[in-house]
């Protein structure tokens, strides 16, 4: 589908001020970019596989937004110029002048994929669907990755930090949990070294076919794994239908202010003495999380660090 984007070159102190009006003219959904680096307080809130290396702030902004491309939009874009011209009285707008220029869905879909490239974590080779393997690579063990919308590539370091971890726990036979489990890479992570059935819980639909489509990228026969849509930590159905007693493993790449709440329920769901590794942990969260993991009744055997995020591995005492 065919759309007309419009951006207004504006300025940082204006982002807010800008995205209200175009609201309040019901222009739903804004992109803006600009130059301010992410606050940790942000990072707590999205996973950014691939942190991008910005210019210096020049405090210059520009706020875009999508119209049907079939169209009449001239009234609303005459309507959104006033609202420039009177949010000068206020702030200061810069140029404040729209752009227009065509997109397609494709785009959003795919441009990422510029940024994702062939990677190790040990003894494993993360690739993604569209490339080649490399002779110096062709003896690890390999894992093809598409994740499309769902989250998941293995690049950030919330992923690299939960395969770490894994690769030192998880042993043939075990039985594996993987709470949000996104495009499935930790599923698969498991699987191919040596579990045998996974189970895992996402909130997103979407993440349903993601899995699917990677489990047969890398052979995986579908009896291998049952993925569910659901909330894990109140979803009483959900919980009956993953099981209690049963893991080995679980698994949260999820964010601290959901491995909080989450981390009661999932002793249940462990074997004594089974393993629970969480990641997607800022920093400054990590004491707040640890906490919650020993109220939970889990020793904790390590906390580890990459960058600003935290992986914790706990037992089930």
């Amino acid at each position: 589908m065919k759309w007309k984007k419009y951006t207004i070159e504006t300025t940082v102190e204006a982002e807010d001020y800008i995205s209200a009006m175009l609201d309040e003219l019901g222009v739903e959904g804004i992109e803006i970019e600009d130059n301010v680096p992410l606050s940790k307080e942000d990072q707590t809130k999205m996973f950014i596989d691939f942190l991008p290396e910005l210019p210096a702030n020049d405090g210059t902004s520009r706020v875009s937004f999508y119209l049907d491309f079939d169209k009449d939009n001239s009234a609303l874009i005459e309507d959104i110029k006033k609202g420039i011209d009177e949010q000068r009285i206020f702030v200061e707008v810069g140029k404040g002048t729209i752009t227009e220029s065509e997109t397609e869905d494709i785009d959003w879909m795919n441009n990422w994929k510029q940024y994702f490239h062939s990677f190790t974590i040990e003894d494993i080779l993360i690739k993604p669907t569209w490339e080649d393997i490399k002779k110096e690579d062709e003896d690890k063990i390999l894992i093809e990755i598409d994740p499309g919308t769902a989250f998941g590539t293995g690049k950030h370091e919330t992923t690299q930090l939960c395969i770490k971890a894994l690769t030192k726990y998880i042993k043939p036979g075990m039985e594996v949990l993987d709470v949000g489990f996104g495009s499935g890479i930790l599923s698969i992570v498991a699987l191919k070294k040596g579990a045998s059935h996974v189970t895992g819980t996402d909130l997103d639909e979407i993440c349903i076919n993601s899995v699917a489509e990677n489990f047969e990228v890398n052979s995986i026969p579908e009896d291998k794994g049952s993925f569910y849509v659901g909330n894990l930590i109140d979803d009483e159905k959900l919980q009956k239908t993953v099981g209690e007693d049963k893991y080995d493993i679980v698994l949260a790449n999820i964010l601290a202010d959901v491995i909080i709440p989450l981390s009661p329920v999932i002793p249940a769901r462990l074997k004594k003495g089974g393993i629970y590794i969480v990641s997607g942990i800022i920093d400054f969260k990590e004491n707040e999380v640890v906490d919650a993991m020993k109220n939970a009744g889990f020793e904790i055997l390590s906390v580890e660090h990459q960058g600003e995020w935290v992986g914790i591995v706990g037992k089930n005492k």
